[in-house]
């Protein structure tokens, strides 16, 4: 069920004449906005369908494809797939795409817009208190607007965008910046919307501070400083081409498609320039980084550039990893950047994501096996979190071992081998890690310590034993894979194990849960011989047992 709004000849708060024409401020704007609330649709956005363990496609040297070498090493970064949040879809906008993405607390908060010339577009707000089980709270569908990027800040999530201003009564121009309050995870109507406009095709992206919210607008823009209570324009400047913003307490970097990075202080008076050669092409988006003393900019078809803050000086270009088949090439660009600790995250549209190491230079790992086109990326703590087109949000998991548990494991080795693991009967082997296995076949005795992820299945032959303490999870929703523990064979859990698949446990097999945060979730059946044991206390996450 929709609850709609009728805008219709709402009145004007304020209207200020400025440098760049005149810009109003209203409570509401003529177009409908419709609220979601049916608690059935909010649930069914989101989508476990190919939830599961990813890969990540590297490429194959001498041939400047992706895939994998037949007997390839295992390889770093067991990802998973948690979850995905479908976009919205309302009568006459079914092809909506995830544009951006705001993480703050115990929340994200999504945009959506159009890539065609049709005005239409949404926003989600998204309860990841536990990003493995997400929670779509609210959704705002807006049948007349785009909306490019989202910032939330003490009760209210800001938004900017276009809208067509042709077809609007009330708007001064298709730049836009709203104010929407927010409570308890929810768009809250009731509580008044807040306008502001300002010239340019679009408004491209915001940022919020203390001194106020900075919003940029693209072809013959400007970057414009706004009130927080009022959105009345405090100052402004004109500029070419303006995509990206970020904001400290001392100066404010913007991206001209025109020029590069200019450099401005809080009176948004230019003081430096990075000049960057790069096609930005027109109305694309692009977006700047920081990551410690360097600033990071999406350059499209050139991958990323990485600039010293400082000075300006171009350190390295980072190149789109590979040309994928069957992608256009004007959607194989770098839309944005992301860091979390050393790794370095690419949006790089119909080329995917990509992910590197970044230890003093960058040195790309990979591709991460995800669907759609990547617009936007962020992270925080043990998750990604990707703005993938019509995909809408995809949620990832990296399983990153806790300190402690690698505390507790150091006299294991840690694992540098091949990616189909075989243990031999007579084999008694340990090992440390973070590693993504193709299979893993134990016919003597195996200890796993860090975080797994197994693409095919576990087999655990007659006799064997094989324990882990961390986390595994074996194969995907939507291409389900066993574990199958033998006769005679242990299998002992201190942690957390999850199976896209069944679990069997043959004739006289056993399997035995350790520590007090013993946890499975077995998707698919557990089959147990009458004469298998399982013991311990453990969690069930889907009363399996």
């Amino acid at each position: 069920m929709l609850k709609r709004i009728a805008l219709n000849g709402l009145f004007a708060i304020v209207m200020l004449v400025s440098c760049s024409d005149s810009t109003t401020v209203y409570e509401q704007i003529e177009q409908d906005i419709s609220l979601e609330t049916n608690s059935a649709v909010l649930a069914n956005s989101l989508t476990y369908d190919v939830s599961g363990v990813i890969d990540i496609y590297e490429e194959i040297p001498a041939t400047n494809k992706l895939g994998v070498f037949p007997e390839e090493e295992a390889g770093d970064y067991p990802l998973t797939l948690v979850a995905q949040v479908e976009p919205p879809v309302f009568r006459g906008a079914d092809n909506l795409t995830a544009s951006h993405i705001d993480l703050v607390g115990d929340y994200a908060y999504i945009s959506y817009n159009t890539a065609n010339e049709i005005y239409a577009g949404g926003m989600d707000i998204i309860n990841v208190a536990n990003p493995d089980t997400p929670v779509l709270t609210s959704r705002l569908y807006y049948r007349n607007a785009d909306i490019s990027s989202v910032k939330y800040d003490q009760g209210y999530l800001y938004a900017v965008g276009g809208v067509d201003a042709e077809k609007s009564a009330t708007a001064s121009s298709n730049a836009f910046v709203v104010k929407i309050p927010v409570i308890n995870g929810e768009f809250n109507l009731d509580g008044g919307l807040t306008y502001g406009f300002q010239e340019g095709f679009v408004a491209t992206d915001i940022e919020v501070n203390t001194n106020g919210v900075f919003v940029t607008s693209g072809k013959d823009g400007y970057i414009t400083q706004y009130d927080k209570t009022t959105l009345t324009i405090i100052n402004e400047a004109p500029f070419a081409d303006l995509r990206s913003l970020v904001a400290t307490n001392d100066q404010i970097l913007v991206l001209d498609a025109s020029l590069g990075v200019r450099k401005l202080n809080n009176d948004l008076i230019e003081i430096g320039q990075i000049p960057i050669s790069s096609d930005f092409r027109l109305a694309d988006k692009r977006t700047l980084d920081f990551n410690g003393e360097n600033i990071i900019v999406a350059e499209g078809a050139k991958g990323a550039g990485v600039y010293d803050a400082s000075t300006g000086a171009l350190k390295e270009y980072v190149p789109i990893l590979i040309n994928p088949a069957y992608v256009a090439e004007e959607d194989i660009v770098t839309n944005a950047t992301a860091y979390n600790d050393k790794v370095m995250l690419m949006a790089n549209g119909g080329a995917g994501l990509c992910l590197s190491e970044d230890n003093n230079g960058v040195n790309m790992v990979g591709i991460i096996e995800l669907s759609g086109s990547i617009n936007y990326v962020a992270t925080k703590g043990d998750y990604i979190f990707a703005a993938s087109g019509r995909e809408g949000l995809q949620i990832i998991k990296m399983n990153r071992p806790s300190s402690d548990l690698q505390t507790r494991c150091a006299e294991s080795p840690e694992y540098a081998g091949s990616s189909k693991l075989l243990v031999q009967k007579d084999d008694v082997l340990s090992y440390s890690g973070s590693k993504r296995f193709r299979s893993i076949d134990v016919k003597g005795s195996l200890l796993l310590c860090g975080s797994w992820t197994v693409i095919n299945g576990v087999d655990v032959d007659d006799d064997a034993t094989f324990e882990m303490q961390g986390t595994m999870v074996i194969g995907r929703n939507n291409r389900r894979r066993d574990i199958k523990v033998e006769k005679n064979a242990t299998m002992r859990i201190e942690g957390s194990l999850t199976i896209y698949g069944d679990l069997e446990l043959n004739d006289n097999a056993t399997l035995e849960f350790l520590g007090p945060d013993a946890r499975i979730n077995v998707y698919g059946e557990v089959k147990i011989k009458d004469t298998a044991n399982v013991i311990g206390e453990f969690e069930d996450v889907q009363n399996k047992f």
